[in-house]
């Protein structure tokens, strides 16, 4: 929440209208079903589970039909293989795509599969 504060505040020192970029705090089963389920809200936008995203969407549905941006799923699998030229690469790379943006990202690779052969020596 830090860097939505931190943009908000930059926005207003840039001088962009009030309303124009708006923070609310608070866990998605009190604010966001709020925002969710408001006539005065024009959009929304969420990045996380498929579950919550259908509810999300349903509560816009039902309100005043809200424009509904949905990125949902996350579990995006990185497949390395016992071809791989360059394994140390492939280590740093399995580990940069889950833990860019700590994790925080609707593409984080947060599954790895690791062909046998090379296995052992890829978890060194």
């Amino acid at each position: 929440p830090l860097t939505a504060l931190y943009l908000a505040a930059l926005s207003a020192e840039a001088g962009f209208p009030p309303g124009v970029v708006n923070v609310v705090n608070g866990y998605g089963s009190v604010a966001g079903a709020a925002l969710a389920e408001h006539e005065d809200v024009d959009k929304i936008a969420f990045t996380g589970s498929t579950a919550v995203g259908k509810k999300i969407q349903e509560a816009c549905a039902r309100t005043n039909l809200k424009r509904c941006t949905l990125e949902l799923g996350g579990k995006s699998p990185l497949v390395v293989f016992d071809d791989c030229p360059d394994l140390a690469e492939a280590v740093r790379t399995c580990h940069d795509c889950v833990m860019e943006n700590m994790g925080q990202c609707c593409c984080a690779a947060s599954r790895t599969f690791v062909q046998a052969g090379i296995y052992d020596e890829f978890v060194k």
